[in-house]
């Protein structure tokens, strides 16, 4: 046993008691002011405001089975060594002393950082592996002249509770990694706040966890502003959502936003994916042309000259005149429904000037026809009041409309893969995703309809973290940048691992497609954590030749199993095969989760054959991991790591894929302990070779 065991666990213990203390104190603090009703108006906001600081610290305190206290540094020299002890939140006691600092304080950077040839100021630094209160070990690293650092290669601290943390099982949740971060994850982690900051990783690299704690970090060191600006955090898909969703929380950070893209245009129904095709032209630049001439084309004058009865006498209003009006509107006003009160108000301004008998107010003439059928059908024949989903689905749903507005941009083929009938009701249509950039797209031409500013205003967020990147497409770059105050992103992802429509092959299309004010950061994650060597050996095979196979990372775990290749003789036996080895791979797997990844096209056929052979598993839709077995179409895997994958016919995948050797490459390079890949079909060249 260390020497130091019974003391550090008594300071555990303590840290602990303290937590609790403070707990209870917030909660008190909180009864007290949800109790106090009524008052005065300035009493009543001040006791909003305090509620609100209360509720945000009960949440911090809050940390539910996660460790409190992972670290200790000391610091200084033999006349006067200081000690600070590393925790997830920062806890004082009575007389204001601090029990822990946060990981986030300046302070806590050397016990990420030192190494032995920068020490940092640090004479020691002391790992705890625990479960919540109860101390399970200690690792120490020594800092001084004495000691010889020599070493060339990645310098890894806490070697032990990093072991302990990469062997255990997953709990089909992503968990954070504060207790382990690593010097060139804690680099870009505590990167600049301003700019766009691009983190390539490849898989296993901790790129995820690592945005996550960028953005806990970032709202920590700038409170203000970022509190009130927002953070947005953008995941590829739901799936990845409820994977992360534990992540922020667990580190005292509930008021970030997890979110799809879909999420961030509330009104509309979002519910499919287009094919490949489809989102190919859906997601090209040349749809903000496409959106801004259908708008265009829904400002026209008149056809025939408008004569209204007002009194004793007929008012005139010409096509000529109208053609003026939406000329000067057009010159005016960025946004189309900011224009409609402007042509509105010219449209009675000439009709008041067409009076031969007396002065005619144009506001009084508003007032007695504005609500006339001639009116409000010329009015909206000329600059119609526009929502994005009623010009969108109009759109798409009129040949004519779609040939006015694409047909200097996109093909013949495109116009007929973009219509779609016109359903009866609007608001009933159900969009894909591919839908959502050009919604938006839509909505931002078009600006808030009068009366309605607050919900049709675009969001903006003081800063966003996006991953999986890679795959975005141009449309959905600009739906991104639009929503940066001041272009300060953090974007990660993998270019090896890049698949759908918009796959990049390098990070220079999306920096150009996005604001970078402040400059541009490229950092690399170059270790990879979650896979063993003998998988990481058979994945890089697969890119080896290809311009994506360069400075694959380098693995922490060196030693582990030996992907696992089952051949099966006949396609049809290839579903029972599977459930056979889902069997076995149960016995040997203990609490751990396992992935069945299947073709998208073989999902349905192999839920069959598990549910006939008993096997209860659950299906990667709208949730993630819930059940220890569950079966995953490959295009919905990507992020994910479970400790066992069960890999069904590559070739299929590749094939079936527009992308397929990097998603084949993907659906390889998630699990953290045993890869099995089982196939009727012959196997690729490089995939044959590492049999």
């Amino acid at each position: 046993m260390h020497p130091d065991f019974e003391a550090e666990q008594d300071y555990i213990s303590n840290a602990f008691a303290v937590l609790n203390r403070s707990h209870l104190q917030a909660k008190k603090l909180h009864d007290m002011v949800e109790s106090g009703k009524g008052g005065t108006h300035q009493a009543r906001f001040e006791r909003d405001v305090i509620s609100d600081q209360v509720n945000k610290r009960l949440s911090q305190l809050d940390i539910g089975d996660a460790s409190l206290v992972f670290g200790r540094i000391d610091q200084g020299d033999s006349n006067q060594i200081e000690t600070f002890y590393i925790g997830r939140i920062a806890v004082w006691d009575e007389q204001q002393d601090p029990i822990t600092v946060d990981w986030r304080a300046p302070i806590a950077e050397g016990f990420y950082r030192a190494t032995g040839k920068h020490p940092m100021g640090l004479t020691r630094r002391r790992h705890f592996a625990t479960r919540k209160s109860v101390l399970l070990g200690i690792e120490d690293e020594f800092f001084g002249d004495d000691i010889v650092d020599d070493s060339d290669g990645p310098v890894f601290k806490g070697r032990m509770t990093l072991a302990a943390t990469m062997e255990q099982a997953r709990t089909g949740r992503l968990g954070d990694i504060v207790a382990t971060i690593q010097g060139e994850q804690d680099e870009i982690i505590r990167s600049p706040l301003s700019g766009l900051l691009i983190v390539q990783g490849g898989p296993g690299t901790g790129k995820t966890v690592v945005a996550l704690h960028r953005a806990a970090y970032l709202l920590y060191t700038h409170r203000f502003p970022l509190e009130g600006q927002g953070v947005l955090v953008v995941g590829p898909n739901r799936v990845f959502l409820t994977y992360i969703e534990q992540v922020l929380p667990s580190l005292g950070e509930a008021g970030v936003r997890l979110a799809v893209l879909s999420d961030l245009i509330p009104r509309a129904k979002v519910r499919g994916f287009d094919t490949e095709a489809i989102a190919a032209i859906k997601g090209s630049n040349e749809m903000k042309d496409v959106v801004r001439k259908a708008i265009q084309d829904r400002q026209r004058p008149i056809r025939e000259n408008l004569r209204i009865g007002y009194g004793l006498q007929r008012l005139s209003f010409s096509a000529a005149q109208s053609r003026e009006i939406i000329r000067e509107a057009q010159r005016r006003y960025r946004n189309h429904n900011s224009g409609r009160p402007f042509v509105r108000d010219q449209v009675f301004q000439r009709l008041a000037e067409s009076s031969k008998h007396q002065s005619l107010d144009p506001e009084k003439l508003k007032n007695d026809l504005g609500a006339t059928l001639e009116i409000r059908k010329t009015l909206e024949w000329m600059w119609p009041s526009l929502t994005a989903e009623h010009l969108i689905h109009d759109l798409f749903g009129s040949r004519a409309l779609l040939r006015s507005a694409a047909g200097e941009y996109l093909s013949q083929e495109a116009l007929q893969a973009l219509y779609r009938p016109r359903s009866p009701h609007a608001s009933q249509v159900e969009w894909t995703s591919q839908d959502v950039p050009i919604l938006d797209e839509a909505q931002a031409q078009l600006g808030p309809r009068s009366g309605y500013k607050e919900e049709e205003t675009i969001r903006t967020y003081g800063h966003i973290v996006v991953d999986e990147a890679q795959d975005l497409s141009p449309m959905e770059l600009r739906m991104l940048n639009r929503r940066s105050l001041n272009g300060s992103m953090t974007l990660v992802g993998d270019i090896a691992q890049a698949t759908g429509a918009w796959a990049h092959d390098d990070w220079e299309g999306i920096v150009e497609a996005l604001s970078h004010k402040s400059g541009t950061r490229f950092s690399q994650l170059t270790v990879g954590y979650r896979l063993p060597q003998p998988t990481m050996d058979v994945a890089n095979r697969l890119l080896r030749d290809t311009q994506f196979g360069f400075n694959p990372p380098i693995a922490v775990r060196e030693i582990g199993d030996e992907p696992r290749f089952v051949h099966v003789d006949a396609p049809a036996r290839l579903s029972a095969t599977v459930v056979a080895l889902v069997k076995s791979e149960l016995e040997k797997l203990g609490p751990g989760y396992l992935a069945v990844i299947v073709p998208d096209s073989y999902l349905a056929v192999m839920s069959d054959s598990l549910n006939s052979s008993g096997i209860d598993h659950g299906l990667v839709d709208d949730g993630a991991l819930e059940n220890q077995v569950t079966l995953v179409p490959v295009s919905l895997v990507k992020g994910l790591e479970v400790d066992s994958a069960i890999v069904v016919e590559p070739e299929k995948i590749i094939t079936g894929e527009r992308n397929g050797l990097r998603a084949l490459y993907v659906a390889l390079t998630r699990a953290t302990q045993r890869l099995t890949i089982a196939h009727a079909r012959p196997l690729p060249a490089a995939l044959e070779s590492s049999k």
